[in-house]
């Protein structure tokens, strides 16, 4: 509770400081650290974060808050310091720091909504506007109101503000603050118990006695239980709760996102390489904080480790958080320690709908669970008195946010335990090179898992060199038959088989046969991908889709050729090769569907589909023991990448999906069809061999000093006017030189690289420039690039947009 007169609040909005406001005595009592507050900033109405209490307001008259929106803090005090670290590192206002932590919906703001007056009705009515009023007019009486940003967008009138100002002044329109409520509420359901008394005779007829009786029986019971029991419930229990044969009562209720009930299970027995991991850690645990890098080969029983460790913690009355990579990885890992600890356990991650989202946050504020389990945005789960955090596929890019606040969860997770004191723990079998550098540079101590569970062992993995079959026929230069016979044996064996290729659609290169020319998207300079499901070609940066029967652009012509391959015809090439096996896809578009990526998994693991293709999705994690071969259909596709991590990904990837074969009691086979057998990452990826790959990768980068031997800020700069962009890249990148220039320390340390036009150059209609800026010191180029967007030169003018991107994970 704040007892000071005024409070600091960290407001909504695009400003890196936090306000000072005033507090009225009949809020002080319902005001706490880490509740929502509504405050009055400029004419507008916003969400604010309290942070603290205040004693005085530096001699400035502070305005008074307007409301506190929150019964009860939403983050616990201890988190305010974790996310100010995130501000200052990420460059990031701290006010949108704490949004992002929180489930989306949590925010009230004035929205500015376009109304029709009395007088702009009667002139619409008559006849008395112009075509161009009229339109307005219209426009906004077919939604009874729309808000002045979504007017502006739909508009194809250019000079509509101009217009809306005109409109407005002459009393046909009306522009008003409207406040904007949260996107998600708290669930409440009615529960039925046992009445004081009848008040008032009633018929009994045997419906009625019958709920009565499962009343009694259950003392409470909510009002979707009876329903289940008795369909005619609503209608039956107004009567009887007017005549005092029952009471109805309303309670918060929680969504459960979770899927399925799964049966207890009881801990295996550790082998003596899991003793000894779980022995290591836990006899440092609750001493201080200690970041460990878990090394273990695929299938060596990492979350075997984990689960041992969480169970520990809990013993100890401390929370656990568990972060997995992708959303469909979740559902394995949450049923198996939902299978171990019950409902201790909650889930976050993004598609879980808005009112599931808040409920499990509801349900981690009012700790009334110790566990939780979810993709990046987990880091931030309202938990004091940590006891361990563990981040599963420590190397995966999903961690990486990049949108917004471009955080990385991975990194995150390790400033967060230290903060806590607590033990952290990174597992991969094949670590990011930035955290084998740290156990090189001994900031992270190694654990290892060098053998499989039931000493099974690691798959025979087979190269395929593609060059042989360029000239071949049909589909024998994409499925092989080498590929294709390996295929067959499995499905005699009646086992299953994984086909990976890390590209969706059905032909990724559409070209016109007439011109020459491929067939682009509309606003992005990328090749369209034809996908046939849809029947249209759709573009993978900005969803543009055009019809199948789209003639053309440059010169007409009908005749498009589908050169390129993706997931859709690998998978239809399959079901002509293989008639009589069932067959699934598993890539972006045929997990869209909210519970598609489920459905598909549980049809995997109850061996309802015999041949599964999917892209990286599929890659990492998960554990299905019947499949015994993998295909990796094009092993290059990755490689030539301009990006300095594209090896690593890689590399990481190949090995990733390889160990995804035999995982059971049956030997597994990897086909790696690849036009590069020779090339190191190939090599290493065969051997499963991740210090081969890091001895050849770490002295490229340590000659050209990218990460980890330099910290890196991306400048992505970026506008509608091509010109515009390249001369305001300039601008950047000259102020940037000068200062570097300018301070004696720091040219030496500092390396400004750019304008360049980024690998992409247009997205979204958006012309796109990129400045990387480098060195050893990360307080270094965080003051650099702070004082740069001090700059007045530097400030973006009308749409040009700069994006700071600290420690950036691809570089396209």
């Amino acid at each position: 509770m704040i007892k000071t007169p005024y409070i600091s609040v960290a407001v909504t909005l695009p400003v890196m400081q936090s306000y000072t406001y005033r507090v009225p005595d009949q809020l002080k009592a319902v005001c706490s650290p880490g509740m929502r507050v509504l405050v009055p900033f400029g004419r507008r109405r916003v969400t604010g974060y309290i942070l603290s209490g205040q004693e005085s307001c530096d001699g400035f008259t502070a305005k008074k808050i307007l409301d506190v929106l929150d019964d009860h803090p939403l983050f616990p005090e201890s988190q305010i310091s974790f996310f100010k670290w995130i501000s200052n590192y990420y460059i990031h206002p701290l006010g949108d720091v704490i949004k992002t932590a929180l489930p989306s919906g949590f925010d009230r703001h004035d929205v500015s909504c376009v109304f029709v007056t009395r007088q702009g009705r009667h002139s619409l009515n008559n006849a008395k506007v112009t075509p161009g009023e009229a339109q307005v007019l219209e426009s906004i009486l077919q939604k009874e109101s729309c808000t002045l940003k979504q007017l502006v967008k739909n508009s194809k009138n250019t000079t509509i503000n101009a217009l809306i100002r005109r409109m407005e002044k002459n009393d046909l329109i009306t522009v008003s603050a409207v406040l904007k409520k949260d996107g998600a509420t708290i669930k409440k359901e009615k529960f039925i118990l046992c009445g004081d008394g009848p008040k008032t005779a009633l018929r009994m007829s045997k419906k009625r006695e019958k709920l009565l009786a499962l009343v009694k029986k259950k003392q409470e019971i909510s009002l979707t239980g009876l329903k289940a029991k008795i369909p005619t419930a609503p209608a039956l229990i107004k009567p009887l709760a007017e005549a005092g044969y029952v009471k109805i009562i309303q309670r918060q209720v929680f969504r459960d996102p979770l899927g399925d009930p799964v049966e207890p299970d009881r801990p295996p027995e550790l082998t003596a390489e899991q003793e000894r991991v779980v022995r290591q850690v836990q006899d440092k645990s609750g001493q201080r904080f200690s970041p460990y890098l878990l090394s273990g080969i695929t299938g060596s029983g990492k979350t075997e480790v984990y689960m041992r460790l969480v169970w520990d913690v809990i013993e100890k009355g401390r929370n656990a958080i568990v972060l997995v990579p992708e959303i469909s990885l979740i559902s394995q890992t949450e049923r198996r320690f939902r299978a171990r600890f019950g409902d201790k356990v909650a889930v976050i991650h993004s598609a879980l709908s808005k009112g599931e989202l808040l409920d499990q946050w509801r349900k981690i504020v009012l700790k009334k669970v110790k566990i939780v389990i979810g993709a990046r945005s987990a880091v931030f789960a309202p938990f004091e008195n940590i006891g361990v955090i563990i981040v599963d596929e420590e190397h995966d890019g999903s961690y990486k946010q990049e949108t917004g606040l471009r955080y990385n969860a991975r990194d995150l997770a390790v400033v967060r335990a230290k903060l806590n004191g607590c033990p952290v723990i990174l597992g991969s079998a094949t670590p990011s090179v930035q955290s084998y550098q740290n156990v090189v540079l001994k900031r992270f101590e190694e654990l290892k898992l060098e053998t499989r569970i039931n000493r099974h062992p690691l798959p025979e993995i087979i190269l395929v060199d593609l060059k042989n079959y360029k000239d071949a026929r049909g589909s024998d230069r994409i499925i092989t038959p080498t590929l294709a016979q390996a295929i067959r044996a499995c499905l005699d064996q009646g086992k299953q088989a994984l086909i990976f290729l890390n590209r969706r659609g059905f032909a990724t290169f559409p070209v016109c046969m007439d011109c020459g020319k491929s067939l682009s998207c509309k606003y992005c300079d990328i090749t369209m991908t034809m996908h046939k499901g849809h029947n249209e070609y759709q573009c993978h940066l900005c969803g543009y889709a055009r019809s199948v029967n789209i003639k053309c652009p440059e010169c007409g012509s009908k005749k498009i050729k589908l050169l390129g391959f993706g997931t859709e015809k690998v998978e239809s090439m399959l079901k002509a090769l293989f008639p009589d096996a069932r067959l699934a896809r598993m890539d972006q578009d045929s997990t869209s569907q909210k519970g598609a990526t489920i459905k598909i998994l549980k049809s995997i693991r109850n061996r309802n589909i015999d041949i599964v293709v999917g892209t990286q999705m599929l890659a990492k994690g998960h554990d299905f023991p019947s499949i015994t071969l993998v295909g990796v259909i094009c092993a290059d596709l990755s490689l030539s990448l301009p990006d300095f991590r594209a090896g690593e990904r890689t590399f990481q990837l190949l090995a990733q999906v390889a160990g995804r074969a035999g995982r059971g009691d049956t030997p597994g086979k990897v086909i790696m069809q690849t036009y590069n057998p020779e090339h190191f990452i190939i090599e290493a990826s065969r051997k499963q061999d991740f210090f081969e790959f890091f001895q050849n990768e770490v002295p490229y980068r340590k000659a050209l000093m990218y990460p980890p031997f330099s910290r890196m800020i991306q400048l992505k700069l970026s506008g509608n006017s091509a010109a515009k962009v390249k001369v305001y890249a300039a601008t950047v990148a000259q102020v940037l030189k000068a200062m570097v220039e300018a301070q004696e320390n720091q040219k030496d340390l500092v390396q400004v690289l750019g304008p360049i036009e980024a690998s992409i150059p247009k997205i979204s209609s958006r012309f796109r420039w990129q400045i990387l800026v480098k060195s050893p010191s990360s307080a270094m180029l965080n003051q650099l690039i702070k004082s740069m967007m001090d700059n007045p030169k530097t400030k973006p003018k009308s749409g040009m947009r700069l994006i700071v991107d600290v420690d950036p994970y691809s570089l396209m």
